[in-house]
């Protein structure tokens, strides 16, 4: 594979390639499963990041392989047993493709597959981040957690930084695919969670509703604590495995759990903390995507209605920003089950 930077496709220009446009990617890979075609070969189904973003596609049984260590290019004769192509999660790849269509969405296959020397290209320096400043988003997220009175503020404290939790908060990713699946996702989407769901109870508030704006507050950024644990960085963005059978709002809420009853959340103020223990089970407002019981609080459906917000906001964008200059409409996008328009 050729070192020319001009040569290589960002996973954003990929994207905006027509049917049987050929491309060059280079990134970590993020997702990789071996599986058999209808006639019992192996392919690969996987997922490639830079810095830019990620696209799926698959490496079928007639992809050539390469080897391009110590600047030599071999032939790798049997991916399947090779220990490098067995292991590709979090390894950095060359891929060569060319854009297919399915049922009017745009897939990709690569064809020839380069293994490049991992030294040489870094799986961490193709991790997409997030686009907004670590400094920015952590001066936000002080001045919300600090705007905090008494017990929350201590509560918040005892979690950022007596139990350490901000060393990982602020770089972890809020998803593996569908919003803020980047290094500091996680912390991007909190504050403007918790930004979003201030307004709306300062606004309520306002107009004689009975909210506590601090409960709003130490809610939204705690609720997606669950995400910790839920997910991994190896370098970038996987799901681990209780977040494959727990998921991060049951595991969010046994880790509020054990945190205020350690620290004496649910002596000192029982009902606050039964208040925000229901803001972590019920965040994702109904049933069907995952909360074991309905917001019942006007704190909570405020929570609720900005995570909601700000995901769908997220989708509507980096759909969008996809799009080619002289389209208004975009791909069905299946997470959200509709087409966005660029108004």
């Amino acid at each position: 594979m050729t070192d020319s930077k001009s040569n290589i496709n960002k996973t954003s220009e990929i994207k905006k390639m027509q049917k049987d446009d050929k491309f060059y990617a280079l990134g970590v890979v993020t997702r990789s499963n071996i599986k058999k075609d209808k006639n019992g070969r192996s392919y690969w189904d996987i997922a490639i990041m830079d810095g830019d973003g990620s696209i799926e596609g698959k490496i079928w049984s007639n992809g050539l392989w390469y080897a391009c260590e110590e600047g030599g290019k071999d032939t790798i004769g049997d991916p399947v047993s090779d220990p490098r192509t067995m292991a590709l999660e979090g390894k950095t790849l060359g891929l060569q493709g060319q854009v297919g269509e399915y049922k009017g969405q745009s897939q990709y296959a690569f064809n020839a597959v380069y293994y490049v020397d991992q030294d040489k290209y870094p799986p961490h320096s193709f991790v997409k981040r997030s686009p907004i400043s670590p400094e920015e988003l952590e001066k936000e997220f002080m001045s919300l957690r600090n705007s905090c009175g008494e017990p929350l503020k201590g509560f918040l404290d005892f979690v950022f930084d007596t139990k350490k939790f901000w060393n990982k908060y602020k770089d972890w990713p809020a998803a593996v695919t569908h919003h803020h699946a980047y290094v500091g996702g996680l912390l991007e989407h909190s504050v403007a969670t918790t930004r979003v769901a201030n307004y709306i109870a300062s606004t309520y508030r306002a107009g004689g509703v009975k909210i506590d704006i601090d409960l709003v507050t130490a809610g939204a950024l705690l609720h997606d604590i669950g995400k910790l644990e839920a997910y991994a960085l190896n370098p970038a963005p996987n799901v681990a495995t209780a977040g494959n059978v727990i998921d991060h709002v049951a595991l969010g809420y046994k880790l509020l759990s054990s945190l205020t009853e350690e620290y004496g959340l649910e002596k000192e103020a029982p009902k606050l903390s039964l208040a925000l223990a229901h803001i972590i089970l019920s965040h994702h407002g109904s049933k069907e995507f995952g909360s074991p019981v309905l917001p019942a609080t006007p704190e909570a459906l405020i929570v609720a209605a900005a995570d909601d917000l700000d995901f769908k906001l997220f989708c509507w964008h980096e759909s969008i920003s996809a799009l080619e200059e002289d389209k208004e409409i975009t791909d069905f996008h299946f997470a959200m089950q509709r087409r966005f328009w660029k108004s």
